[in-house]
């Protein structure tokens, strides 16, 4: 038996939840929810903004003992205790065999990431490329994440990594998750960046009104919407802006 995907699946408890009409049992990444399987290597998570895709990345932070705000599970602070929750009514299924690396790359709470980091070691052995987070810029550090602290044979978790990166920086992120793949590494990603979801062969799952699904990646909105703007930007402004 293949040891990956570390995390084979994910069932959720409904009959736990008292009352589904609340949050964040309301949202559509969770209202139809009963079991999800990953791929191997990177399964996406796609869909509107509000539609749950932090909401379930987080979840499976949490369900996996990894910190809600992100690093990795030896990363113990919090700055408040927002999170839903939806980790309780969560089953994970798992591999025989455990990663020897966790992180949760997540982009609104990596700040604090960072400062975490730095209150408790020196940036020469946090293991971001000796220079404190805090001292690159926001994209450099989240490229710090990828090219120096993550080694394979691992789980990663990233929500919305592209928050922060340019183009090329996506597609430089793109290179580094293929050298990790490559090292039995599994990554569970949510993304609006039709580059990054362009990854070969991974699983992309859509989150809408109806649901989850899985779906091409020349069927996502993502593609076709960038796809038609950069065809006929010129229209499609003059569509957009015109009183």
């Amino acid at each position: 038996m293949d040891a990956l995907p570390y995390l084979r699946q994910i069932s959720f408890r409904r009959e736990d939840v008292s009352n589904p009409a609340l949050y964040p049992f309301s949202l559509p990444a969770i209202a139809g929810l009963t079991s999800l399987t990953f791929h191997p290597a990177v399964t996406f998570f796609v869909g509107e903004n509000g539609s749950g895709k932090s909401t379930l990345l987080e979840a499976l932070a949490v369900v996996l003992g990894i910190n809600p705000e992100g690093g990795n599970r030896n990363t113990r602070f919090n700055t408040e205790a927002t999170h839903s929750d939806l980790w309780r009514h969560l089953k994970p299924v798992k591999s025989f065999k455990r990663p020897r690396e966790w992180y949760f790359l997540r982009a609104e709470s990596f700040y604090n990431v960072a400062s975490y980091m730095d209150g408790l070691m020196p940036p020469e052995v946090q293991g971001y490329g000796g220079v404190s987070l805090h001292r690159q810029s926001h994209g450099e550090s989240f490229m710090a994440v990828l090219a120096n602290k993550l080694h394979g044979q691992g789980l990663y978790i990233l929500d919305e990594p592209e928050a922060a990166l340019s183009p090329t920086r996506q597609m430089s992120a793109l290179v580094e998750i293929h050298r990790l793949v490559q090292a039995q590494s599994q990554f569970i990603i949510a993304t609006h960046s039709p580059i990054l979801m362009s990854y070969p062969n991974a699983k992309i799952m859509r989150i809408d009104a109806g649901g989850i699904e899985e779906v091409a990646y020349v069927d996502t909105e993502h593609y076709n919407v960038t796809r038609d703007f950069l065809n006929r930007h010129e229209r499609m402004l003059s569509e957009l802006l015109t009183d």
